[in-house]
């Protein structure tokens, strides 16, 4: 008979539900929003290099905060205020949408909710990780990824619900955003965060935190952690926003309602594997399932750049849901097993940080790429880089303690 503390009732504690559960608020009220983006952007005349600097800027804008807040986290020895914090800027960045369609204001509101989750990020899984050891990281962060995609199930299926009713009505669609969001706020309340000591100088001062904290701490790191990340960032310089993903359907001569759908089996698929592939991981290995992952996703971007039917495309968006679920939670879990304990937000922060900055290049490039040689080049050129990362991850990482 197994110990008691291996059950799944010990592992899953009161705070990594609640956590997660204000994720699926969150994610329900976000991505209610993002798989109709680009078709409101469409419809309101934007191009495709105006969707790519629009991500772009503002998963790279936001990026700067995420290794500063999850330093800041650190050094005061505080999670769930930056948690509060990072969720009410989501939540309110939503029906902004719905006031003006100016692209500098467009720029701002998403500006501000990508900041929320620079905010929180950080400070939100080291939460995580706190509450689990390393026999229990790929399950714990597994689950968390499944609740958060659960969201991202919900939202896109209400948004199909009330477009069907009230097509091309996008504006109220932003307010009713709100309402979720305003719900993972008041669920945050809820969350009773475990005392921690601040970190301190020997002179017994509090530590100070640098904007550039993700410089400094990148500069300070431990060659394993160097290592992983150099890895997982040279992937994300080629990982453009999944809002290509759609518009290639779109462009495929999908209707509104097909692409959404899509989306929203993407994320089932996603929600389903998330925990289960989270086990898996803590039995075969974090390096071993994200591999896999990586591969799967190298297939599902060839098919990508030659596809334009509705079935492969499902087939398609079933292979990046097993990829997202072996990849997403399990990353972090992977960084958190390679760094000091006191340091895992400023760990996973500085990732997340470097990690946006990656996206605002992405992004921008896959629009200039799509607008300048068409979609499937840039499909094809993401699905070599992503070989490329895979020969690194399992030829040159090897060393490295917790990749196995």
């Amino acid at each position: 008979m197994q110990p008691l503390t291996n059950s799944p009732q010990k592992i899953i504690t009161r705070t990594i539900w609640l956590l997660s559960l204000v994720s699926l608020l969150t994610d329900m009220a976000s991505e209610m929003l993002y798989p109709v983006m680009p078709l409101f952007l469409s419809h309101i005349g934007y191009s495709a290099i105006f969707i790519g600097i629009l991500e772009g800027v503002a998963e790279g804008v936001a990026g700067l905060s995420k290794s500063y807040f999850g330093k800041m986290s650190d050094n005061t020895g505080k999670r769930l205020p930056f948690v509060q914090l990072g969720y009410a800027f989501s939540a309110l960045s939503k029906p902004m949408l719905a006031i003006f369609i100016y692209p500098w204001w467009i720029f701002l509101s998403r500006t501000i909710d990508r900041l929320g989750k620079g905010i929180r990020t950080g400070a939100r899984d080291a939460m995580l990780s706190d509450e689990c050891n390393k026999e229990t990281k790929g399950r714990v962060f597994g689950f968390h990824r499944s609740m958060d995609t659960l969201g991202a199930v919900i939202g896109p299926a209400l948004a199909l619900i009330y477009l069907y009713f009230y097509p091309a009505n996008y504006k109220t669609l932003f307010l009713i955003a709100f309402l979720p969001g305003l719900l993972a706020i008041v669920t945050t309340l809820f969350i009773k965060e475990k005392s921690k000591t601040p970190l301190v100088t020997a002179s017994g001062q509090r530590l100070s935190t640098s904007f550039f904290a993700f410089s400094s701490y990148w500069k300070n790191s431990q060659p394993q952690y160097k290592r992983l990340v150099t890895g997982l960032l040279l992937f994300a310089l080629f990982n453009s926003s999944d809002v290509f993903l759609l518009l290639k359907m779109k462009t495929s001569g999908l209707t509104d309602t097909a692409v959404i759908g899509i989306y929203i089996f993407y994320n089932l698929v996603y929600a389903i594997l998330a925990y289960p592939i989270g086990i898996l991981a803590d039995k075969l290995g974090l390096k071993k399932i994200f591999i896999a992952g990586l591969f799967i996703f190298c297939l599902v971007y060839i098919g990508f750049a030659f596809n334009n039917n509705l079935l492969v495309f499902l087939f398609l968006f079933f292979l990046y849901g097993v990829y997202a679920a072996a990849t997403e939670g399990i990353a972090k879990a992977w960084i958190s097993n390679v760094v000091d304990k006191k340091e895992t937000a400023t760990a996973i922060g500085t990732y997340a940080g470097f990690q946006s900055i990656c996206a605002l290049i992405a992004s921008s490039l896959c629009g200039l790429l799509w607008f300048n040689f068409g979609s499937m080049v840039t499909f094809l050129i993401t699905a070599v880089i992503s070989i490329f990362v895979i020969f690194y991850l399992t030829l040159f990482s090897k060393t490295a303690v917790g990749m196995s």
